[in-house]
């Protein structure tokens, strides 16, 4: 379970979501039961039933930034970014940012890029992959031109017209959670709650608390090692502020279940914990990669939506649930028409 071609799967295109569904808490939910191995369809909105009181839930309140950019070359050419660097509460940085470059031909050290409202760029340093290291300059910092005129960051499976619905990815690839900026991606689980939701989940007796990991494009780096172990994830920012570890450990100590609403809290969580499971608060970097044998101190219970074949998602949701019953819940989840990825469907595990 440690070779990469032991998480191939096979998925219809029209399975791949384009857009939400209308209401958030209306995407379908697969409950995964991994003492019985059992699953079974529900919905979204059914999720308190599903739990048991004095479960928390814990959500990334990360910020998604509207970085992605389009304009053209000194030849005329058209050009893609993607902004990887963005000011956090860790303090400004320049407008000298990192970025993810796209065209059909790569631009040379030192030529010129043009964007809206008369912003430019230099290119200063070529790296790989098509990172870029960009020095903007204008009438206006790039951050607001990003707010102003950027797109949301949607990943390259949603294949469409990028300004035919961009009003509706700015609200809709965004969880109601989101509050600091800084991601490049959205923490997906997190799109399915609406307030009714959480609403309805206090009357039940669940708690929720957030941090915060500023999602980078490192999480979604392809995986180009044969031993899964051996990938190597770019370092992500997070911030556990010191009520929110206070608020696990206590559940913890009380027996209550962790139940952690994505991936990025799975990572930030367990990156943190120390030999008893208990937390610290802080500021910090993870570069953690999970995969199947890990040991889980926190996390009890993970929401999480369906992720790419060959992933380091699909990893740790694999040592999350075992190997063999997530193969089992994936082949499920196809066969019932589950709706995959970044704007898809959602599944609870226990």
């Amino acid at each position: 379970m440690f070779n990469i071609k032991d998480y191939n799967y096979d998925l219809r295109q029209e399975l791949i979501a384009q857009v939400p569904v209308a209401r958030r808490d209306h995407s379908r939910l697969l409950f995964v039961d991994r003492i019985s191995a059992s699953i079974s369809d529900h919905h979204f909105f059914d999720l308190p039933g599903l739990l048991k009181p004095g479960d928390l839930l814990v959500v990334n309140d990360t910020r998604v930034i509207p970085a992605r950019l389009f304009g053209r070359k000194e030849s005329g050419g058209r050009v893609e970014i993607l902004v990887l660097e963005h000011r956090d509460t860790d303090g400004p940085i320049t407008n000298v940012r990192w970025c993810l470059l796209k065209s059909s031909k790569r631009p040379i050290k030192g030529s010129r890029l043009f964007f809206e409202r008369d912003v430019q760029g230099t290119v200063e340093a070529l790296g790989e992959e098509g990172l870029t290291r960009i020095a903007f300059y204008g009438p206006l910092p790039i951050d607001t031109l990003l707010e102003e005129r950027g797109y949301m960051p949607l990943p390259p499976y949603i294949n469409r017209d990028n300004d035919v619905l961009s009003g509706m990815d700015r609200e809709r690839y965004q969880t109601i959670f989101s509050e600091r900026r800084g991601a490049v991606a959205a923490p997906t689980a997190g799109l399915h709650f609406t307030l009714r939701s959480i609403e309805r989940l206090r009357e039940a007796g669940i708690s929720l608390t957030a941090l915060t990991l500023h999602v980078g494009h490192g999480t979604f780096k392809p995986v180009r090692t044969k031993d899964i172990r051996r990938h190597k994830l770019g370092e992500e920012s997070y911030i556990i502020e010191q009520d929110t570890a206070e608020t696990v450990n206590r559940a913890r100590r009380e027996g209550r279940r962790i139940i952690a609403v994505g991936t990025t809290v799975v990572r930030t969580l367990e990156s943190v914990a120390g030999p008893t499971g208990e937390i610290a608060y802080g500021r910090g970097k993870t570069d953690l990669l999970i995969t199947p044998g890990f040991r889980f101190r926190v996390v009890g219970g993970l929401i999480t939506n369906f992720h790419l074949p060959r992933s380091s998602l699909l990893f740790l949701v694999s040592a999350f649930g075992g190997y063999d019953l997530i193969k089992k819940v994936y082949r499920w989840a196809i066969e019932k028409e589950y709706r995959f990825y970044s704007y898809g469907d959602a599944m609870l595990i226990l």
